[in-house]
């Protein structure tokens, strides 16, 4: 976390926390959702607009990046200033790139370790790390595929999975302002 960021919530400890608004899609882009945008729909419901605005400015998507965690209750959130804003998640917490050595990144640039690997109902792959759960991003299932053949990771199966057991199992929200209107 930026030192910037410590310094805010000190100095401002009780401001209220912000919900709806930023959403992590399935390849690892971030999504700023304002009021018309929430009103279409949930982030991952695939309802045209609901998603919102794509991210492009790099220092914002770079300083998100340095300030994203999760709570207590698995509920995943950048700490903007004094302020959390809680993240809408479309699969993961963790989007995986992975390279052809096999090293596996999260899409914060994190460095992650390999622990579990899975295929869920529609084919898509998750590796469970050191630092959670997340999806292989779809541009490098190829390169993952080929670490698991060559065991790089020291795995012996891919477990097959249902989509919708994951955050319960792996212990995070996908949407935590549905939780909020609960």
């Amino acid at each position: 976390m930026d030192d910037i960021v410590r310094q805010a919530m000190a100095k401002w400890p009780n401001v209220p926390h912000c919900h709806g608004w930023l959403g992590l899609d399935a390849r690892g882009n971030w999504y700023l959702r304002d009021a018309a945008a929430q009103a279409l729909g949930a982030f991952a419901s695939g309802v045209p607009g609901a998603r919102g605005a794509l991210l492009r400015l790099e220092r914002l998507i770079d300083f998100i990046h340095r300030n994203y965690e999760a709570d207590a209750d698995g509920q995943w959130y950048f700490q903007n200033g004094p302020q959390r804003v809680y993240v809408e998640l479309e699969a993961t917490p963790w989007i995986w790139r992975v390279w052809p050595d096999g090293a596996v990144l999260s899409h914060t640039g994190r460095p992650a370790r390999v622990r579990e690997a899975l295929t869920d109902e529609a084919g898509r792959l998750y590796l469970a790390a050191d630092l959670g759960l997340g999806l292989v991003h779809t541009q490098d299932v190829g390169a993952a595929a080929e670490a698991l053949e060559q065991g790089r990771w020291g795995l012996r199966a891919v477990r097959e999975v249902r989509a919708d057991e994951l955050p319960a199992r792996f212990g995070f929200v996908t949407s935590p302002s549905l939780l909020q209107k609960k």
